[in-house]
Formats: structure tokens, C-alpha cells, sequence
């Protein structure tokens, strides 16, 4: 079956990302998505923000969801947290998930930039949302597109 994913990246690489997000939860209560799409009219973090809300990542009993936003074509990135992370962190915290896959992307390594910033994302939100006994996984894994 064929998504709409595979005009960024090839069903292994969307496995491997997809397999990625399943890893870092296992550190973390919080959720992680990854959302891609070609263009943007609006500005990547206010397009997130967007999102996050169309994707119903602000309704999770923590308020711990994380989207790794991305328009391929205007080399835009983003990461959102709720409201639960943003209480807890300093306003710079996504910067260095960030750094590590911008480079990534400068190489030429877009898969590997996102499993980099998916992996980054779960040691943080580990630091302050720990995986507890009981915790479920409140939000599919997959890569969404628009």
C-alpha cells in the first residue's frame, strides 16, 4: 500500500522513523508525531502549532505531546510541545534537537535527521516526563502529511 509519505521517503525510511517514535516512547510518558508536507504559506512554528491541534495532540492526559513539524520544499522545521512540556522546560529546549537535524539535513541525510530529532525528543521529555508503569501510548506513530 502506498502513502503519501513515500514522496519524502521510502516505506523502509518511514518504517525506520516510525520504529524510531515506538523507541523513544519506551523512555517517556510523552507522545511524539512527525508531520510532513511540501509548502507552507504560514510560518513553520504557527503552521505546527496548527497542526498539533488538527492532529488532536493537545487532548493527552499530560499534556506531554511533541510534533516534529516539516515543509520539505521551503526547508522549514518546527517542534511544538503542549502545554505540559512548555510549563516545565526553558524556552529554548527544542533548540539542540533542532541543530541535530538541520545538520543531518545540510548532508543530505533526511531520514536520519528525523530519527536524530525523534530520538533527541525522547531523551528530553524523559528528563521530565518519565515512562511509568501503566503509561499508554495515546497516539499512533505513524508519519502524517498534508
Amino acid at each position: 500500500m502506498a502513502s503519501s509519505v513515500e514522496d519524502f521517503l521510502t516505506q523502509q525510511e518511514e518504517q525506520e522513523i516510525v520504529e524510531a517514535i515506538r523507541v523513544a516512547e519506551l523512555a517517556t510518558s510523552g507522545e511524539i508525531r512527525v508531520h510532513l508536507e511540501r509548502h507552507t504559506e504560514l510560518p513553520s512554528l504557527q503552521r505546527a502549532q496548527q497542526l498539533f491541534h488538527l492532529l488532536k495532540m493537545d487532548n493527552t492526559k499530560d499534556e506531554n505531546g511533541v510534533l516534529i513539524y516539516i515543509a520539505v520544499d521551503d526547508h522549514q522545521l518546527a517542534i511544538c510541545g503542549d502545554r505540559g512540556i512548555n510549563r516545565k522546560v526553558p524556552s529554548d529546549f527544542w533548540e539542540t534537537t533542532k541543530d541535530k537535524m538541520i545538520s543531518a539535513f545540510k548532508n543530505g541525510h533526511f531520514k536520519q535527521g528525523i530519527i536524530d530529532g525523534v530520538t533527541c525528543a525522547g531523551e528530553k521529555l524523559g528528563a521530565f516526563f518519565p515512562w511509568e508503569h501503566g503509561d499508554e501510548n495515546e497516539l499512533p506513530n505513524e508519519i502524517t502529511t498534508s
